[in-house]
């Protein structure tokens, strides 16, 4: 097992609350700058800029997951991975078909940009992807191992968007064995009142939507390899992913 330096949520300019700097060059390079091994990139509700980041994470160093903030019907935000990118932009594919279907209006939410390998822009996103999606929070885990990947609840003690302030408690039939923190200064507080948290591999992710934002090499989780397969086994293994 080899330790990996992580950040594995962050926003490009996709995201209509990305900043216009977090290109996918950019955002790759700074996680190179900082030292770290692996990002992924998730977007709301969208995959289209993974495939310029990942070829800057070869570019670069990084292993780049391909991924998605999805955002469930209960507007409670979850991290999608995927092993490879045809599976990403398949999932990209039905989500997006199943995005409420509310045009963004950039003065008011600001753009939805997709890039190419040189950082140009090639189109946007009509829909805006900060809305709910319709999949519940149950059917999401399912419907991302459906496309080869994994899900989990982001940002599980944010105030809002997150599994507890939105459900309020962990549904009892759940499976998932992988939570994100925003700050790890909350993970005892969580583990009492939510005592499924204790079972869970628990990772701390920056959900950064500007560059400055971008994790320093503080947390690292334990794979196989640097292989994507690798890292997402890492993940959702009983094995601590953290420390």
């Amino acid at each position: 097992m080899i330790p990996l330096f992580y950040d594995l949520h962050i926003h490009s300019c996709l995201s209509p609350c990305g900043d216009d700097d977090m290109t996918p060059a950019n955002l790759v390079g700074m996680a190179a700058v900082k030292g770290l091994d692996v990002i992924a990139l998730t977007d709301h509700n969208s995959c289209a800029n993974c495939p310029a980041a990942m070829f800057h994470g070869e570019k670069y160093g990084v292993t780049v997951i391909p991924g998605m903030e999805l955002t469930t019907s209960e507007e409670v935000h979850v991290i999608c991975l995927f092993p490879t990118l045809g599976d990403a932009m398949d999932f990209d594919a039905f989500v997006y078909r199943m995005l409420i279907p509310f045009p963004n209006r950039e003065e008011i939410f600001g753009r939805q940009q997709i890039m190419n390998e040189r950082d140009e822009v090639t189109g946007t996103k009509d829909l805006l992807l900060i809305n709910a999606v319709s999949v519940s929070f149950d059917e999401v885990f399912a419907l991302a191992a459906a496309y080869n990947g994994i899900a989990y609840p982001a940002h599980v003690d944010k105030p809002s968007t997150s599994l507890l302030s939105n459900l309020g408690f962990v549904p009892p039939d759940s499976k998932f064995t992988c939570a994100e923190f925003h700050d790890f200064n909350n993970l005892h507080r969580i583990r009492r009142s939510h005592p499924y948290f204790s079972r869970c591999n628990v990772i701390c992710c920056s959900d950064a939507h500007y560059l400055e934002e971008i994790h320093e090499p503080e947390y690292r989780l334990f794979s196989r390899s640097r292989k994507i397969s690798d890292i997402l086994d890492a993940l959702t293994s009983p094995l601590p992913a953290q420390t």
